[in-house]
């Protein structure tokens, strides 16, 4: 089941999309796609619907950020080992996590606009877990179940604030703009094997990241397991989970986003978005 949010930003509507591509409004069945929405109960319930008896959607809306009222936007350092390398790090021995801000998410299909003075934002395509239940010191083995569904993420960095101005890579990740999440949620049926799916991303057109979720050095069962030991988390919470190789900081010399840049990024069953790059803007 893909569900999805769509209209203007701050007053979108829950949709899912059928079998043969078309948006259905869910609004006379759920007021929304958030927290309240997300346990096993209540997909099962959506899942059970007829798509075909409800209203198709006309036109091609702006699809938001598919999941409402997020609380914790966790995020995944250096979590493929030749990203690590591209970076000049060493392979972590434990996930390293860090937060992102919520106020930087938007929809998949977003304007980014770059930071005052940035000159070193980058892209990042990551396989995003959206929390279905409350998870709190979960074992790896129960950790799946917790899982609400995946999404396509692109975890925009400021290298410059991220690397250069002090240790806390927050800095450099919460900027506004750069969490754009979608388009869709795929719940977890539809994704029997979270480390088997394929991931790209174009800048212009151009070919910058290729990559699968096989080569994680921590899977996503992992990870959900190890946050939930340092931190309760709830339904909405998302948790983006790294990045393979390909990003502009590891190009020789290093390759960063500019106005008029154009992304185009996806993951094999999640769907795909499309950014254009703006500049700052009060």
């Amino acid at each position: 089941m893909k569900l999805v949010r769509y209209g203007n930003p701050g007053r979108e509507k829950p949709g899912l999309i059928d079998a043969g591509g078309v948006l259905r409004d869910l609004s006379k069945v759920v007021k929304d796609i958030g927290p309240a929405q997300l346990d096993d109960a209540t997909l099962d319930k959506l899942r059970r619907l007829d798509p075909g008896k409800l209203p198709a959607v006309r036109g091609t809306p702006r699809l938001g950020c598919p999941v409402s009222g997020v609380g914790k936007f966790v995020a995944i350092g250096l979590n493929y080992a030749d990203h690590a390398a591209e970076s000049g790090a060493p392979i972590p021995k434990e996930p390293i996590v860090f937060m992102k801000a919520t106020t930087c998410i938007q929809g998949p299909d977003d304007d980014v606009m770059l930071p005052r003075g940035s000159v070193k934002s980058d892209w990042e395509v990551e396989l995003g877990v959206v929390i279905g239940t409350r998870a709190r010191y979960v074992t790896q083995k129960a950790a799946l179940g917790h899982v609400a569904g995946y999404c396509v993420i692109n975890d925009l960095s400021e290298r410059e604030y991220q690397m250069e101005r002090g240790p806390q890579w927050d800095k450099g990740k919460g900027c506004d703009t750069f969490g754009p999440i979608g388009p869709w949620l795929v719940t977890r049926d539809e994704v029997p094997n979270p480390q088997k799916l394929g991931m790209w991303l174009d800048v212009n057109g151009q070919r910058m990241q290729t990559g699968n979720t096989r080569t994680m050095i921590f899977g996503v069962a992992k990870l959900v397991s190890y946050v939930s030991q340092f931190m309760t988390l709830m339904p909405g919470d998302v948790i983006t989970t790294g990045t393979p190789p390909g990003v502009g900081l590891g190009h020789k010399p290093p390759v960063y986003l500019k106005k008029g840049d154009v992304m185009t990024l996806g993951i094999e069953g999640l769907g795909e978005q499309r950014q254009r790059v703006l500049p700052f803007k009060l």
